[in-house]
């Protein structure tokens, strides 16, 4: 009897601590917030950097939003310009919802289709040619998305899968050799690294400097091409969980039909969710996992909050771990053999 009360207790205490966790963990003060990413970005610019303003990407994204709202803020919308990149796999919906984005900050906006870019490169023929080695029939009018194997499962390794449209509607999933799925990836990197080439070249063209707008979890879990969305000369919103970016972004006003829309990779042919590329689950379940894993929390108060079980949680957890492990190598800067530059001059 007195065993059922402990755990009677203890249960309706890992409740209490779930609904207090969940509900201001991730609350944060937006204005105060505001006030000072947008002091930091005027610092970093115009002192250390002694650049004139800000070029960022614009994809119609939240965190590309809030970034560009957070740049106007700082440095007065006259200075921002906003670069929309569509090539021949992207949603219509991002260039018009990038559009939205850059008219309600009152930013300037250049569009710049890499399509061309991308065929001369041979992203496109690279990529069908290493989905053929697995699909050989497949070719124009068809369209492809890459998913993992939920973590959930806790089966070890994430498993990779190929998901193909014929153009009649019918679908199929295949196994990826691991040859092929970088062959895959590899090409469709093509997409990312070309569009900063772009963004640095009109920072050169106007003396601005580049944002990147990689939230925590992205930043944290290695989600972004190296070199590619992952170079920027500064990331304003890596520090917060996507939640918050989502608070930012109501307080900055950016649109409502922005702030519902669900994040997707906007990379393949195919609809597709971040969740099914990359992460364990949804984002607003992994910010909860991810401050609990780095706050320390009991698995029963986390999982209680993102409606998991413990083991589900340990399972979401090793993901994370792995992630970071693996992904290690995109943190990395150049390595030296010594030191080139004085201290004295890399501090200036």
């Amino acid at each position: 009897m007195l065993t059922t009360a402990v755990e009677f207790a203890t249960s309706a205490l890992a409740e209490i601590e779930a609904f207090v966790f969940s509900a201001a963990a991730l609350r944060m003060d937006a204005a105060a917030e505001i006030k000072k990413i947008s002091g930091s970005i005027r610092e970093s610019v115009l002192k250390r950097f002694r650049r004139r303003g800000v070029v960022l990407g614009l994809s119609g994204g939240i965190d590309s939003s809030v970034t560009a709202g957070l740049a106007a803020e700082a440095v007065g919308p006259k200075r921002v310009l906003g670069v929309l990149m569509p090539e021949k796999d992207s949603d219509p919906e991002s260039l018009r919802l990038g559009k939205l984005v850059a008219d309600r900050f009152g930013i300037e906006t250049v569009v710049e289709d890499i399509a061309p870019m991308l065929a001369a490169g041979g992203c496109y023929q690279r990529r069908d040619a290493a989905i053929r080695e697995i699909v050989p029939e497949f070719g124009e009018g068809w369209g492809c998305k890459v998913v993992i194997r939920n973590a959930l499962e806790g089966k070890g390794f994430n498993i990779t899968s190929l998901v193909v449209q014929d153009p009649a509607g019918n679908q199929r999933t295949e196994r990826m050799p691991l040859s092929v799925y970088l062959a895959v990836i590899a090409a469709t990197n093509m997409k990312q690294r070309t569009r900063k080439l772009l963004e640095y070249t009109h920072a050169d063209r106007l003396n601005y400097a580049v944002a990147g707008t990689p939230n925590r979890l992205e930043y944290d879990q290695g989600f972004f091409v190296k070199n590619g969305d992952g170079a920027a000369d500064f990331k304003p919103i890596a520090h917060l969980y996507k939640t918050q970016v989502y608070q930012l972004a109501e307080a900055l006003g950016v649109p409502e039909e922005i702030r519902v829309r669900p994040p997707t990779t906007d990379t393949w042919s195919l609809a597709q969710g971040q969740d099914e590329f990359y992460f364990s689950l949804p984002w607003d379940r992994m910010d909860l996992c991810l401050f609990g894993l780095n706050h320390n929390l009991p698995l029963q108060v986390v999982g209680a909050a993102a409606g998991l079980t413990a083991e589900q949680v340990r399972h979401v957890w090793d993901d994370i771990a792995a992630k970071r492990k693996a992904t290690a190598y995109l943190h990395e800067r150049p390595l030296l053999v010594e030191p080139v530059l004085a201290a004295a001059m890399v501090d200036a």
